[in-house]
């Protein structure tokens, strides 16, 4: 009986594992012209978050709160404020950063939402290369 529970059980979580693993992980940046602190992000952070282990595992994405939001983008509530970082999975609002509390904060507060919703990252330097 305990080998059978066993078995069934390492199935279910066998069978599941392809469809976590599938799933889409994004950071959302919502900008507006003329935002200074989406400036300073994009000074700060911008040539380096696709080489961070954070960038690769939620590459970033870009939209303008002046326009439309598109189609496949599902937020909890609306975005009232620039730069907002929002963690998407499957295009759906999993959690979400508001303002740029400068390059020292971005990184602990962006692992922690990573971190909070069991997205693995490696943490590297900004030139790729771990850090350990």
């Amino acid at each position: 009986m305990f080998d059978h529970l066993t078995r069934v059980f390492a199935t279910t979580v066998l069978l599941a594992l392809p469809s976590l693993a599938m799933a889409e992980t994004t950071l959302l940046m919502a900008e507006e012209p003329g935002c200074v602190y989406c400036a300073q992000w994009n000074a700060q952070i911008g040539p380096i978050y696709g080489k961070t282990g954070e960038g690769a595992a939620a590459p970033l994405r870009r939209v303008d709160i002046t326009q439309a939001l598109p189609n496949d983008i599902i937020l909890a509530r609306a975005i009232n404020f620039t730069p907002t970082f929002v963690l998407l999975v499957d295009g759906e609002e999993v959690s979400r950063l508001e303002g740029y509390p400068g390059e020292d904060f971005f990184w602990g507060l962006v692992g922690m939402m990573l971190e909070r919703n069991d997205i693995p990252f490696e943490v590297k330097s900004a030139s790729g290369s771990d850090d350990t």
